[in-house]
């Protein structure tokens, strides 16, 4: 069986795992969140240790919980490399007041996979990536709420959602994990009620937003990886980028990376070596949307040269 094949199977698996086990919807509803409510079934961490799911991940902490899986070509590096940015925002926090649990739908990730998956997007203390039994992962997604019946119409059988918990009061919330990672930080500090030294901003001072087409599509779809001037991150800084490459070539990779890579494109294939082999993922763009994208990394790499010269 191929890797693919293996792959779709999983999650194929994985969604008919959650209609039997009735996801319909989420599981919070009138129900307290504690021992009797969610199964302690045994989960490996990324290091090989076996953990209880309630008794050593959840009692008596303040979590954060979302599927993934190793070989995901969309949503999955997308969610990561943004919650990666959560993780060094948190600071302090991370691994003290929070703990980030980040849970395999494929029974095919070994925990040597998992760890090798989180060394590329530099994940650190408090943070664990965990596999199961797929029969248990289903259980405990449904209990969360982290996958629906709906979500078995989507590629992969699960949604980029983050489910946020204060379990010795049996408080969640679901976010997406895809959000801003500063708006997700406040949203967590504010949840848990966390102290901050910083003072609120004022409504009254805020000023219009205005932002183009292309700069949202930056910002909710690649800020998570790539910079225009502040150097690399999980990818390449996209300063000058429309410079480098010829436009043809940055408008098929920006739609079709993945088909791309397949193809054995030189560009294509020294990239996914260079960055620790993390697949560009197909972010679902349109035609106008590659344009629009091209086109603000192209005049805000201009902006970022001409400041550049001016502090020379």
């Amino acid at each position: 069986m191929t890797t693919t094949l293996r792959r779709w199977r999983a999650s194929a698996l994985f969604v008919l795992a959650l209609l039997a086990l009735g996801a319909a919807g989420p599981a919070w509803a009138g129900t307290p969140w504690g021992a009797d409510y969610f199964p302690n079934v045994p989960l490996t961490t990324q290091d090989g240790k076996t953990v209880r799911f309630y008794d050593d991940l959840l009692k008596g902490k303040s979590v954060a919980v979302s599927l993934f899986y190793t070989s995901c070509p969309d949503v999955c590096p997308l969610e990561t490399a943004n919650l990666a940015q959560v993780q060094k925002l948190l600071g302090e926090h991370m691994g003290k007041d929070i703990v980030f649990y980040s849970i395999a739908i494929d029974p095919w990730d070994t925990p040597k996979e998992n760890k090798a998956y989180a060394q590329k997007f530099g994940v650190g203390p408090g943070w664990l990536f965990l596999s199961g039994k797929e029969a248990d992962v289903a259980l405990i997604a449904r209990k969360l709420g982290l996958s629906r019946s709906s979500d078995a119409v989507s590629k992969d059988g699960h949604s980029a959602t983050l489910m946020v918990g204060n379990v010795p009061t049996g408080m969640w919330m679901r976010n997406s994990a895809m959000d801003n990672p500063q708006f997700l930080v406040t949203t967590m500090a504010n949840f848990l009620g966390w102290k901050s030294d910083k003072q609120d901003p004022s409504y009254a001072d805020a000023r219009p937003l205005a932002i183009d087409k292309g700069q949202f599509l930056f910002q909710s779809r690649c800020q998570a990886c790539h910079t225009v001037g502040g150097g690399d991150r999980i990818g390449p800084d996209l300063a000058g980028v429309t410079q480098r490459r010829e436009r043809s070539w940055l408008a098929s990779y920006l739609a079709q990376p993945e088909a791309m890579l397949a193809q054995g494109d030189p560009i294509a294939t020294s990239l996914f070596w260079k960055y620790k082999q993390v697949r560009m993922p197909n972010l679902e763009l349109g035609t106008d949307d590659v344009a629009a994208l091209l086109s603000y990394l192209e005049a805000h790499s201009r902006s970022s040269a001409s400041t550049a010269r001016r502090g020379e």
